[in-house]
């Protein structure tokens, strides 16, 4: 039996990039059983645009994780993706999620990002490839030799629904970095996999910051979460919208 696949979309803020996330979902083939978008509290036309999408929208209290947390819980597909609305993914993206999760030793997976805008970000875009790698040797030596990966949110991350609700979910009080802990929760049930699939995602930070400042703060926003002073991440990571 095929195995439907949810997309779970958190949103604040998001009217200008919306529309064409709407478009590209369109194409899908094959489609997701389910786009749920679950909203932090928006001012502008974001959740006007998800009800003329004809998404599941739900409204909630601000804060990814929890957003998170939310959508999947009112899922109802086995399968999950968690999608950024600056982030356009491959046509055959449903495709890829359920051949992917069939082999039941990779427990969370995700494409690999390209972060492109008027032009592609090579070197940032390296840079988050690799931080896939070195992040947990790093700073979680021990769990990265027990196969510990740090997947983020622009890769679009996808795994089954019902390990996800077995490990807890996303941290509920983090406002960024959820997915690191996601991935250590994961670590515990069976691989993590980057496919190598591309999914673009938008330079937007890169072009306020500048190449240089935006690697720097992840950087320290990574090392932040390392040395557990989550209360201090979300000051060093501004919004751009």
């Amino acid at each position: 039996m095929t195995q439907t696949v949810a997309l779970i979309i958190p949103l604040l803020e998001e009217e200008k990039v919306l529309p064409r996330l709407i478009e590209t979902l369109r194409e899908l083939d094959p489609p997701p059983a389910e786009i749920i978008a679950v909203d932090g509290g928006s001012s502008d036309q974001t959740c006007d645009l998800v009800r003329e999408a004809g998404w599941h929208l739900i409204e909630t209290k601000p804060g990814r994780a929890m957003q998170i947390n939310e959508g999947v819980r009112s899922a109802r597909s086995a399968l999950a993706c968690i999608l950024h609305a600056d982030t356009t993914p491959p046509d055959d993206m449903v495709a890829v999620i359920r051949d992917t999760l069939e082999d039941n030793r990779i427990a969370l997976a995700s494409f690999t990002p390209l972060i492109t805008g008027e032009k592609t970000r090579w070197f940032t875009s390296a840079h988050n490839y690799i931080k896939t790698w070195y992040a947990p040797l790093l700073t979680r030596p021990h769990l990265f030799f027990r196969g510990v990966r740090l997947l983020f949110g622009d890769h679009a991350m996808f795994f089954r629904r019902a390990d996800f609700l077995m490990v807890g979910g996303c941290t509920p009080g983090d406002a960024v970095m959820e997915e690191a802990d996601l991935c250590v929760k994961f670590a515990a049930l069976g691989r993590i996999k980057m496919v190598h699939r591309i999914v673009r995602t938008s330079d937007r930070r890169i072009a306020t910051w500048g190449p240089l400042k935006a690697n720097w703060i992840y950087f320290k926003v990574g090392m932040l979460w390392a040395f557990g002073l989550r209360d201090r991440m979300a000051n060093h990571y501004p919004d751009v919208r």
